[in-house]
């Protein structure tokens, strides 16, 4: 790797810096740059229906700051603003923003475009980097500053008979590749010119354009632009995060540390060369520390659907809080914490969500305890109780759910691949309910002097047999005419039955487990399946019988 052509970027000189002591404890203005940023880094731009399905979305979660295009550079997007503008679509309190180079035939076609808008945000930008400076546009420090404020003189006198609110926002461009005492010179010179006040502030974004270097150091950088702006209350301080280190949610939220007020971002991060800051991200980290992000992702399915559908580009099964498996555990010890922690929410010791492995309720952004755990060849019994339990109201007794977890364990070492829930529960069946050589074919049981009766018949491999005896109750009867047929001792050790739904017709699961003589196993599992609950006792005793027969204990 030819590391020697590259250049460790330079530390700033802060050493009283305090962004590191900052929580974060309430959320920035969000502005969606989805339609703009992200629109312009898709294979196949998105038509007018699509940007009209986005913008929909956008305000259904809540951002109330919507960048919607690039008008002087698109005619597409012109005629999307000119669309949602003259159709009245643009809800109250909701401002639309729109990008623009600071040259004057573009300023003039932007505000064009936003005549008639309740609210718009002008976006005025120039590059002003070192390396821009010198290899683009080759202008001293004065010229870039002459060019920034011309532009913004263009924007005054171009909305000046506009009956739209108007706030300018700007960004000096490569803002992490442009010395610092010039980034808040030019950003002061534009300020000054538009005539922005505490009580009318404008917008400053410090995008980092491209990520140079480590996230501290552009919080560093951040906190350094707003102790040294003159008259800080008259910005609002914004950021704009790329993600070409990969830190660009890390960075964002050291920033915010910093002092920055506002965040530019896309819904999951798609955005030019790796990406925008992913505001999903953001949002759902603040909320998972207590903070309430002020967005609405309880439905994370659907919108994460409705951006796949839009961008034409999948969301990760691994992306934070949104993809597929995000909440889901395979390793063993992992499922059986979800497992224990999932048992304690709800009571008194488990108010506040604390469950291992997991940061936040699934339920909270509309997915299911369900799907946090699968099985494959890693997991272990925690897994395979959790998943019984979860999606079939089947509790395993601990021993029986040991002996089970390595039938499971064969089945995804035999198939390589991951078992589905309802293949659990289909081979936890024809494991343990067993109808040979043993069959029960009927049964009658009555009530005489405080004690029971029972007459059955049952199949046998050379045909059928009748059976009677006597006890305390159906079962203990039922046990006392099969020991009588089987000619050897039956104990009952262990025995549980609940209801698998509700209702007149529920089904009930009946798990009984028979004592194994001679034998190191010391006892042998059944399960019988009825809507009667005597039926279903029944049955798992006859199983548990014949697996002990067949010798699988």
């Amino acid at each position: 790797m030819p590391f020697e052509k590259y250049q460790p970027f330079a530390p700033i000189s802060l050493p009283d810096r305090v962004w590191p002591g900052v929580v974060l404890s309430t959320p920035p203005r969000w502005c969606s740059v989805d339609l703009r940023d992200g629109n312009q880094a898709l294979i196949d731009p998105m038509n007018v229906d699509e940007k009209l399905r986005l913008f929909e979305l956008l305000l259904e979660v809540g951002f109330v700051e919507i960048e919607v295009g690039f008008p002087a550079a698109s005619q597409p997007d012109f005629d999307f603003i000119r669309m949602i503008i003259d159709s009245g679509m643009i809800p109250d309190g909701v401002a639309i923003q729109v990008l623009c180079q600071a040259r004057e035939e573009l300023i003039a076609k932007t505000v064009e475009a936003i005549d008639g808008a309740p609210q718009a945000i002008f976006h005025l930008y120039n590059s002003t980097s070192e390396l821009q400076r010198r290899v683009v546009f080759q202008l001293d420090r004065q010229g870039v500053i002459d060019l920034a404020v011309a532009g913004t003189e263009l924007v005054k006198d171009g909305i000046r008979g506009l009956s739209t609110d108007v706030t300018l926002e700007y960004s000096p461009e490569s803002f992490t590749g442009t010395e610092l005492d010039f980034a808040v010179e030019i950003s002061a010179a534009v300020a000054d010119c538009w005539g922005a006040t505490a009580d009318q502030p404008m917008i400053v974004n410090l995008p980092s354009t491209v990520e140079m270097a480590t996230p501290n150091i552009y919080a560093d950088q951040i906190e350094w632009f707003c102790r040294e702006f003159p008259d800080r209350e008259r910005i609002c301080v914004s950021l704009h995060t790329h993600n070409d280190r990969g830190t660009g949610v890390a960075a964002t939220e050291l920033a915010l540390m910093a002092g920055a007020q506002r965040v530019e971002g896309t819904l999951f991060g798609n955005g030019e060369r790796t990406g925008n800051c992913d505001i999903v991200t953001v949002a759902m980290n603040l909320f998972s520390q207590g903070v309430d992000p002020e967005l609405d992702l309880r439905d994370m399915p659907r919108i994460r659907q409705t951006v796949e559908e839009i961008n034409k580009l999948p969301v990760h099964e691994r992306h934070p809080y949104a993809g597929d498996l995000v909440f889901t555990a395979f390793s063993g010890s992992h499922q059986d914490a979800i497992k224990k922690g999932m048992s304690r929410v709800g009571t008194a010791d488990g108010q506040k969500w604390e469950v291992p492995y997991l940061p936040i309720d699934p339920v909270d952004v509309g997915s299911s305890y369900k799907e946090t755990v699968r099985v494959n060849s890693q997991s272990g019994k925690g897994g395979v109780g959790f998943i019984l339990e979860e999606h079939f109201g089947v509790s395993l007794p601990r021993d029986m759910l040991v002996e089970f977890s390595k039938v499971v364990q064969n089945m995804t070492e035999s198939l390589d691949r991951e078992i589905r829930a309802d293949e659990i529960y289909s081979t936890l069946i024809e494991t343990y309910q067993i109808d040979e050589p043993y069959c029960l074919i009927d049964y009658e049981i009555e009530h005489h002097s405080g004690r029971d009766s029972c007459r059955a018949q049952l199949r046998i491999p050379d045909g059928q047999v009748r059976v009677a005896g006597e006890g305390s109750g159906p079962i203990e009867a039922f046990v006392n005419a099969m020991v009588e047929t089987l000619n050897e001792p039956l104990n009952i050790i262990d025995f549980h039955e609940h209801a698998l739904d509700t209702g007149k017709d529920a089904t009930a699961i009946c798990i009984v487990a028979i004592d194994v003589p001679d034998s190191a196993i010391p006892r042998c599992y059944g399960i019988g399946l009825s809507t009667n609950t005597v039926t279903a006792s029944l049955t798992a005793i006859v199983s548990a019988v014949n697996r002990r027969w067949r010798g699988v204990a």
